[in-house]
């Protein structure tokens, strides 16, 4: 099927616009190579420029390199991704740099095929990187890109959906011209970030309202189609706080996948009643005293957790030596350079001053 007539006229319009009124300092522009431009792309999948911002300088003066961030510890790398949310990027972005280390060199690949297949990049990433750190044409289609072609095109369904997410392949392919490609891969990101967001468009300032066939219809906010709807599951656990006479806590490092993979969080049991057996099965004796403290609430992607801290205080002597590399002792005023999610730090700086509120603090994100 022959692309739509707008298609041809879209990155004159946008670029136009991006002349203008497009972002051009953001931290990876300054300096757009590969690996600095993969870091930016990487952490800005499910969260705002804004929230990047905080995060992205202090992460590359740490690892200003892909051998600089291969050769870091698991911990070093989590520790500066601690509040970012979605860890399993941080992961990926550390085991694709490995594997560039070991396999390219050191350099990222510079074919799309390689690029896109390492871990955590994919196909959308990959164009990403090689249009704006090269100029290489290579159509992209992040959250943002979907709902600018969805709108413009009329595209009615769920992108998760295979057809539509094919459809919107093409029209990405279509509409993205030989010249300029960084520059126009850079303005359809911001408009999708700004003029096109997700809620209350800002329609009669976009650049593509001329030819923007949801605009026309008036359904331009109801595209595109969210996620069919599903029972959200509810889970809660018990996160066992077990302090010596010192004041220190213990964390366990948790299973490198699943929620806040290989980061480090503290004991859990399945209930209140199973603190006393686990401090006694596991640390080799009972607690002196437990208190319950209030819920932690929290909401990933797909689920939502309630989290009830007890406090398990330690009687002398010290609890046995832990099984190494699993658990390790923290001073609450001073944890280190560890991964730790928003939660546990909430605690731990809770821990640290007593009474200080842990309940509705803000995170950064919500995601494991």
């Amino acid at each position: 099927m022959p692309p739509p007539p707008y298609a041809q006229r879209l990155a004159p319009d946008l670029l136009a616009w991006w002349d203008h009124h497009g972002r051009k300092d953001l931290p990876w522009q300054r300096d757009p190579t590969p690996y600095r431009v993969w870091v930016s792309e990487v952490m800005l999948q499910q969260t705002q420029v804004t929230t990047v911002m905080r995060y992205y300088d202090r992460f590359m003066a740490a690892f200003p390199d892909v051998v600089a961030l291969a050769d870091a510890a698991d911990d070093a790398v989590l520790h500066l991704w601690s509040g970012l949310g979605y860890y399993a990027r941080a992961r990926n972005l550390h085991r694709a740099a490995r594997v560039v280390r070991d396999e390219h060199g050191g350099v990222l690949p510079a074919d799309f095929a390689a690029l896109a297949s390492l871990p955590g990049i994919g196909r959308s990433t990959a164009g990403a990187i090689l249009a704006l750190s090269g100029g290489a044409r290579h159509a992209i289609l992040d959250g943002n890109v979907k709902r600018v072609l969805a709108r413009v095109f009329r595209v009615e369904g769920y992108p998760g959906d295979t057809a539509v997410a094919k459809q919107l392949w093409e029209l990405a392919e279509a509409c993205t011209p030989d010249q300029r490609v960084a520059h126009y891969t850079q303005a359809i990101m911001d408009l999708g970030a700004s003029l096109c967001a997700r809620v209350r468009p800002a329609c009669g300032l976009c650049p593509l309202q001329p030819g923007c066939e949801a605009q026309a219809a008036g359904i331009a906010a109801r595209l595109p189609a969210r996620r069919p709807p599903k029972a959200r599951p509810h889970r809660t656990t018990v996160l066992i706080l077990a302090r010596r006479p010192d004041g220190a806590v213990l964390l366990e490092r948790r299973p490198p996948t699943g929620v806040w993979g290989g980061l480090w969080g503290f004991p859990e049991a399945a209930d209140v009643g199973a603190v006393a057996a686990w401090c006694r099965d596991t640390l080799g004796t009972d607690p002196a005293s437990t208190r319950e403290r209030p819920v932690l609430q929290h909401a990933f992607t797909h689920f939502d957790l309630d989290m009830t801290p007890v406090e398990a205080e330690l009687p002398d002597p010290p609890p046995r030596v832990m099984e190494a590399g699993r658990y390790r002792w923290c001073d609450p005023r001073s944890p280190g350079q560890l991964g730790l999610a928003a939660p546990v730090t909430r605690l731990l700086a809770a821990l640290a001053e007593p009474g200080m509120p842990y309940t509705s603090a803000p995170d950064a994100t919500t995601p494991p």
